[in-house]
């Protein structure tokens, strides 16, 4: 059934991808961003395609359309981003949330809230099974974005226990892949970028932090078979990869495929930076069918092709807060 899509978000590096996919299906899609850290270029592609339009807009405003199913992606996720603005960055979580679960209740539309891992915190379980509450700082420089993202499934769990608004909740782990700003600050983008300019790699800490990276293909995937399950299941369900490694082993495979001369330096950790991330993902294998299938070396030669094929002078970083 061809459905009307809204993708908060949509220019961004999930959301494009999603938009990507839908419009493929034959789904009419709307797009809307405001840019901050997203670009146009993204989906410029799409833009002749008569089931695909663009809107600028900031979801912490109101906004009224008709539509059957919402993917609610919009929100900076990289540390540097989210807290150049904490206070912008937690109004996009919690007021877009109420904006996007107002028109959802509304249109009688489905709605998939993209949380993240970051609910975890600095985990004292390990690997994150969904039945854990967490560990995050409140008042911690991380909080605008952990916290946020934890009000945003409670409005999305009131709203459909209160309204029953037809919700789904996904909990996403690293994700890396073509399309991801260069100058995003994370840790995959970050180490490319660097190596192919042969630069010195920064590892904050020691390198013995952990994290599990899921290729961007995957991740959709499971995003899309959320929105689509009829099972009633809302979630909150883990996407990722839970294969894990150290930033130290992530920066040598990139030095390794790249063929780069850079130097590792390190840096001081960042304050609340979480010391081990990684999924427990039986809950998406059971409700989904779903696990990842690609492995961090492929997805990496991937994202470096992408890295390598880009003319940097074309992305702007959204923030001086990226390496």
């Amino acid at each position: 059934m061809i459905q009307r899509i809204l993708i908060t978000g949509g220019a961004g590096f999930l959301g494009s991808h999603l938009c990507e996919r839908l419009v493929a299906e034959g789904h009419d899609v709307i797009c809307l961003d405001n840019f901050f850290t997203s670009q146009k270029t993204n989906v410029q592609h799409l833009l002749g395609k008569p089931n695909f339009e663009i809107l600028r807009h900031d979801i912490t405003l109101p906004i009224f359309l008709e539509v059957d199913q919402i993917y609610n992606m919009a929100c900076p996720a990289a540390p540097g981003h989210y807290q150049y603005n904490p206070i912008k960055t937690i109004k996009t979580s919690v007021l877009g949330s109420i904006n996007m679960l107002g028109v959802a209740k509304r249109c009688g539309a489905r709605i998939l809230q993209a949380s993240t891992s970051e609910v975890y915190g600095d985990p004292e379980v390990h690997p994150q099974v969904e039945s854990y509450r967490g560990s995050v700082n409140p008042i911690g420089i991380r909080a605008c974005y952990d916290e946020g993202k934890r009000v945003a499934e409670t409005l999305f769990m009131d709203y459909h226990r209160s309204n029953s608004v037809d919700v789904r909740i996904v909990r996403i782990f690293n994700t890396y892949g073509p399309r991801m700003h260069p100058y995003d600050g994370r840790v995959v983008s970050n180490f490319i970028r660097q190596a192919l300019n042969n630069e010195d790699i920064t590892i904050f800490g020691d390198g013995s932090q952990t994290r599990s990276f899921c290729y961007r293909d995957d991740l959709v995937d499971a995003i899309i078979a959320m929105m689509n399950n009829e099972t009633h299941f809302v979630g909150p369900v883990n996407i990722g990869n839970p294969t894990e490694f150290t930033i130290l082993e992530l920066a040598e495979k990139i030095i390794e495929l790249s063929g780069s001369s850079s130097r590792l330096i390190h840096k001081p950790l960042p304050s609340d930076d979480p010391t081990r991330r990684r999924p427990d993902i039986s809950l998406a294998k059971t409700e989904l069918g779903w696990e990842p299938k690609i492995a961090l070396e492929k997805g990496l030669k991937y994202t470096l092709d992408w890295f390598q094929g880009i003319n940097l002078q074309d992305y702007r970083p959204p923030t001086p807060n990226y390496s």
